[in-house]
């Protein structure tokens, strides 16, 4: 009897555990202010003491989730920074996106460890591109999507056609849950539909013009906009809106106390044999992330997990599911950006980082013996291709080893050529190509440069093994193989692919791999 109401309470205790974890990307267009939203999150969590401005020339005030050198030197963010921290009885974690295009592979990963998305808008700017493809990511896992509406303290366009933007390009219901008091230079906060609470940073009288608008303004989101539906918002059919600063710092506690209060808790992870749910006891977790070097002065490499059901114990032995074998979690750590803490414990919902040596990869499972994969972690085909060119011959092993573990990390994608030819690396876009040759100087102390290369597309290749090994001997300069020793055809042009489809109907070209899966 004690045994069960024992295990009866841990169960609950878990549930309670998990029900209360937060985790969400912010996603946007570059420059609409999504890492100075997300350095105001981190404040109004009580994660940090001083915001810095991301323009701020002051190193003391770089902001706290761009911490790798090109990243201040531009800017931007090209890593994704995870990090944790407590509010309003939840745990947040939080996960930081590249908002650059060039990184859209490292994005769509991350989106496949959240269970919500903070899309923020820039007020004057509307939906622009890279929010609309983001956004359709989203659509794809059916993840909700809370609204921020930024830079309200510029001039802006007008709230309802802002809205009307948002239902019409992207086809999803908007409910405001904030309105703006006031505009451009005149904007002092928000009014709380729900609550119907003022939140300004002044005092306003009733005979206030922003008080006269703000009244007008109500009259019509009443008659003509649907309120929040909370089933609406979990299917990914409806969007709460909010309209803030986030340089001015108004508006950024209405999103977090609405990610707490309504935010979808853990969500069921997809593996190729069934669905994984939060609440299961098991332990099983994904790696979506890999990060070398965070630390230069230890040649670290850091895996990001995503615990998708169970608790997790520090010293608990795990099945590294891709390779069979047992795996100790010695030192799972919480982050901070570049800040971490040793993870005692942690439960459904949290990301954690665990250093390895090259063991873990991206795509991996993490279970407590149970043979499960977890998919959806995909590589896409790149639509650049470039041979490395080493400047020191000296240093070829060195290259070598750099290249894979930057390859593993998904900075870029490495292929080699079956013909014993320099190595060619595979990018999104040209900033990747930056990226690599800072960091291969910087963290190995590798220079080099890049040449062109006669291919432009690259596919992987499956098939029957006699029909592949054939092919692969009449076409051996165009064969490569991947980190993972897949074949992949390099072609000249989408003429010469179609052409070499056509000529090999045995064998299919895809554009799309599941990472730790095989191609099928």
């Amino acid at each position: 009897m004690d045994k069960h109401v024992t295990a009866n309470a841990a169960d609950t205790s878990l549930t309670a555990e998990i029900v209360r974890r937060r985790t969400f990307a912010i996603i946007s267009h570059p420059d609409a202010g999504k890492t100075t939203l997300t350095e105001r999150i981190l404040r109004a969590g009580g994660a940090i003491q001083m915001a810095g401005n991301v323009r701020a020339k002051g190193e003391r005030r770089r902001t706290r989730s761009d911490w790798m050198g090109i990243e201040r030197d531009r800017g931007i963010s090209v890593v994704t920074s995870v990090m944790t921290f407590e509010y309003g009885g939840c745990i947040f974690n939080l996960l930081d996106t590249p908002g650059h295009e060039d990184f859209s592979e490292d994005t769509y990963r991350t989106l496949t460890a959240v269970d919500a998305a903070v899309m923020v808008i820039d007020a004057a700017k509307g939906i622009e591109a890279r929010t609309r493809k983001l956004f359709e990511i989203c659509r794809l896992r059916d993840i909700p999507i809370v609204t921020f509406i930024n830079k309200m303290d510029r001039e802006s366009q007008d709230p309802f056609a802002l809205l009307d933007e948002i239902s019409s390009s992207l086809a999803l219901d908007t409910a405001p849950a904030t309105w703006p008091v006031g505009r451009a230079a005149k904007f002092v906060g928000t009014y709380d539909l729900r609550s119907r609470e003022l939140h300004v940073s002044e005092e306003l009288d009733q005979s206030d013009p922003r008080m006269v608008q703000l009244s007008e303004d109500l009259e019509l989101v009443e008659a003509a906009l649907p309120e929040f539906d909370r089933e609406s918002f979990n299917a990914g059919h409806l969007t709460p809106v909010f309209f803030g600063s986030a340089m001015k710092e108004i508006g950024v506690t209405d999103l977090l106390d609405a990610l707490a209060a309504f935010g979808p808790p853990p969500r069921d992870q997809a593996t190729e044999t069934r669905n994984v749910r939060a609440d299961e006891p098991a332990l099983t977790a994904l790696v979506f992330k890999i990060q070398a070097n965070m630390d230069p002065n230890h040649r670290d490499r850091m895996a990001f997990a995503r615990i998708c059901s169970g608790r997790l114990q520090r010293g608990m032995r795990l099945k590294h599911v891709r390779i069979g074998k047992q795996f100790a979690l010695h030192t799972p750590q919480f982050f901070f950006a570049r800040d971490r803490q040793l993870a005692e414990e942690a439960f459904a919902g949290d990301v954690v980082g665990i250093p390895n040596h090259g063991t873990l990869r991206i795509g991996d499972t993490l279970t407590e013996g149970e043979d499960l994969r977890f998919t959806g972690v995909p590589y896409f085909a790149p639509e650049i291709l470039r041979r490395v060119r080493l400047d020191d011959a000296m240093k070829a092993k060195k290259l070598r080893q750099a290249l894979t573990e930057l390859a593993e990390e998904g900075v870029v994608q490495l292929f080699r050529p079956q013909d014993g030819a320099p190595p060619i690396v595979g990018v999104v876009g040209t900033l990747q190509l930056d990226v690599l040759q800072a960091r291969l100087k910087g963290e190995y102390g590798v220079a080099i440069g890049f040449e062109s290369t006669p291919y432009n597309l690259a596919r992987w290749v499956t098939g029957p093994r006699e029909k592949l090994e054939t092919f692969s001997m009449a076409n051996r300069t165009a064969m490569a193989d991947d980190i993972d020793g897949d074949p992949v055809f390099l072609a000249s042009s989408a003429f010469m692919m179609r052409r070499t489809a056509e000529g090999n109907p045995d064998l299919a070209f895809h554009d799309i791999k599941q990472i730790g899966q095989e191609i099928g």
